[in-house]
């Protein structure tokens, strides 16, 4: 922990410093008087590329100076300044840096994760999006940025053609900003990565991104956890991997998707050749431990599959039968390395099996069966 006084050595060196590039202070106590330190460094420096502030406390005033030094510096191209309590204000001034900045092309991680900026900022954000031409990882999460917030970053969207890494977790945007983002998501050709996470974007905003997917050729990572999307919008997204052949990882535990959603993913895994990452935790796939045929028939009817693709269970009530099934896949499976059983109810015969299991199985090397009895 380094706190206040060396934070601000650390300042005063990196005016005279020519040679260090990347610099991580995160989780340092720095506080305000630091941040603002280490934005007239920054004014000045001409070697640092990389810049870690994650969870320093540095106030609205210390946001509001590192803002306004990115304007002067040209060299910095990665800013973490996430947990910092920056505030709309900061959250205002770093919008229009964006506007000006040319260098400044990673804000993830720390990018402006947990920092209030409100719903008005992301109306500003998205100013700055139409014309930052720079730009490729926005990370917003935890916000505050609510519905008309979302929907004006999400039409900012049309305009910028260089962000390929967005992520709006939680950040309240509903079922009408969602939908907007599926229209989009139809037509954009740069996003790669888009998270989604904790939105409460609901049933139809699921459907109509499914139908997103359907058409889009470029996203290769989705998370959509968290979201309230159902057993009908759970089908519809099991649906779109029949056509979809981009996408590689996508996350929807917590869904409340049913054995219905889960057997339409499975029929569309026969299919789809790209998808190597599926998150389906808790999301009742096996109903509940006093109906377990329910998940054995659904590991049963596609068990390599499942074992391949299905890296995540945990918590879905899955069933001692269904653990025994699962365990006769691993029997045969050589390419899994990571599976989570974790919670499951599977009890101890379904155990014995899964460790048996582990006597031919050469290829898994992370196995969870925490909770399952």
């Amino acid at each position: 922990m380094l706190g206040e006084s060396a934070g601000k050595a650390l300042a005063e060196a990196l005016f005279k410093n020519a040679t260090l590039t990347d610099l991580c202070l995160g989780s340092n106590r720095l506080g305000e008087s630091t941040g603002k330190a280490l934005a007239e460094a920054l004014c000045k420096n001409t070697k640092l590329i990389n810049l870690h502030l994650g969870y320093n406390n540095l106030g609205e005033s210390a946001g509001k100076a590192l803002a306004e030094a990115l304007c002067k510096n040209t060299t910095l191209t990665n800013l973490n300044l996430g947990y910092n309590c920056l505030g709309e204000l900061t959250g205002k001034a770093l919008a229009e840096t964006l506007c000006k900045n040319t260098t400044l092309t990673d804000l993830t991680d720390l990018n402006l994760y947990y920092n209030n900026l409100g719903e008005s900022i992301g109306k500003e954000m998205a100013e700055a999006l139409c014309k930052n031409t720079t730009l490729t990882n926005l990370n917003l999460e935890s916000n505050n940025l609510g519905e008309s917030g979302g929907k004006t970053l999400v039409e900012a969207l049309c305009k910028n053609t260089t962000l390929t890494d967005l992520n709006l977790g939680y950040n309240s945007l509903g079922e009408s900003a969602g939908k907007e983002l599926a229209e989009i998501l139809s037509k954009n050709t740069t996003l790669t990565d888009l998270t989604l996470g904790g939105n409460c974007l609901g049933e139809s905003a699921g459907k109509a991104l499914a139908e997103a997917l359907s058409k889009n050729t470029t996203l290769t990572n989705l998370n959509l956890g968290y979201n309230c999307l159902g057993e009908s919008a759970g089908k519809a997204l099991a649906e779109a991997l029949f056509k979809n052949t981009t996408l590689i990882n996508l996350d929807l535990y917590h869904n409340n998707l049913c054995e219905s959603a889960g057997k339409t993913m499975a029929e569309a895994l026969c299919k789809n050749t790209t998808l190597t990452n599926l998150n389906l935790k808790s999301n009742s796939l096996g109903y509940n431990n006093l109906d377990e045929s329910a998940g054995k028939h659904w590991l049963k009817l596609y068990p390599n599959i499942y074992v391949n693709k299905f890296k995540n269970l945990y918590h879905n009530s899955l069933g001692e039968s269904a653990g025994k099934t699962l365990a006769e896949a691993l029997c045969e499976n050589t390419t899994l390395t990571n599976l989570n059983l974790g919670s499951n109810m599977m009890g101890k015969s379904a155990e014995k099996a899964l460790a048996e299991a582990l006597y031919k199985n050469i290829t898994l090397t992370n196995l969870n069966l925490g909770s399952s009895n």
